[in-house]
């Protein structure tokens, strides 16, 4: 098969072009989130909230709304109490994200047990990047271009709070209405995602690529070019290879993420696997050679 051809035949077919749009809007904002949550150590956050906005889903589906909203209602409630939790409590950080994401998504599942004809649970988890309509797509692009946009607009302030938070608030910014904000992007674009791949498969969006693009360089601005690079060549590789290999949409995508983390933990310029072993061969040889001598 000739490289037109390989590239061209899959775009045939109207279900897999709007597949790919969707998984590469999915894939940009879930990209640039993630150099945030990378930075600010909120790992974990974007796991709690891609798992608790399951009811959410649930219920949408089962009242005939649109995900999206009864996605972003659980999201944002997830973070709020998430706060209002942690607010009132000693316990720690982690801890109280593990207790209410573990309690809604176990909600979204009791919710899903007793209406299984009217929700498809699969579809929810690993996502169904396929049955795409035309309007699930528009939501998907609007929602997307709404989050970057956002984004731009207060690309400066975020930034500044991942970095030093002391200082955000020193020169006067609102650091608790930022972290809201994050946390609320946060919480759109797991709404963008689900439709790709999925509430369990968009962690792994909202997490890898910043993770290997924070491995591959030193500015932030540069991380976050690799990232949407490194995210927009995965997403376009893991629906040929779902194409072709007859292999699960979502499940391609995070698949051809985590092999670009791998390439970068191996053979990062600075911090990969290799060079550090040939830095430690050159100091033991450099060791030898001043004890010899």
């Amino acid at each position: 098969m000739d490289p037109l051809t390989f590239l061209l035949e899959p775009l045939q077919y109207g279900f897999l072009t709007r597949a790919l749009l969707v998984t590469l809007a999915a894939a940009v904002v879930a990209s640039v989130l993630s150099c945030w949550l990378i930075l600010m150590g909120w790992s974990l956050m974007g796991d709690a909230v891609s798992h608790a906005v399951l009811p959410g889903v649930a219920l949408a589906y089962i009242v005939g709304v649109p995900f999206s909203i009864g996605a972003f209602i659980f999201g944002a409630g997830a973070v709020a109490l998430i706060g209002a939790v942690k607010s009132t409590t000693k316990l720690k950080s982690d801890t109280v994200i593990g207790v209410v994401f573990t309690a809604l998504f176990a909600v979204g599942l009791a919710i899903i047990s007793r209406t299984p004809s009217q929700v498809d649970l699969m579809h929810i988890l690993f996502g169904n990047v396929l049955g795409v309509t035309d309007g699930e797509l528009w939501q998907v692009l609007i929602l997307g271009a709404l989050t970057l946009a956002i984004v731009l607009v207060k690309r400066r302030d975020l930034t500044l709070l991942a970095f030093d938070r002391t200082h955000a608030h020193v020169i006067g910014l609102n650091t608790k209405a930022l972290g809201a904000l994050l946390l609320g992007l946060l919480a759109l674009s797991v709404v963008v995602g689900l439709q790709a791949v999925g509430i369990i498969l968009v962690v792994a969006m909202l997490i890898t690529p910043g993770a290997t693009a924070f491995l591959l360089s030193r500015s932030f601005d540069r991380m976050l070019i690799l990232a949407v690079v490194i995210t927009t060549t995965a997403a376009v590789a893991g629906v040929y290879a779902s194409y072709y290999l007859d292999l699960s949409t979502g499940a391609s995508v995070v698949l051809a993420q985590a092999v670009a983390f791998a390439v970068a933990y191996f053979a990062a310029p600075r911090t990969g696997l290799i060079h550090q072993l040939r830095q430690r061969r050159r100091r033991r040889a450099g060791s030898a050679a001043g004890t010899a001598g």
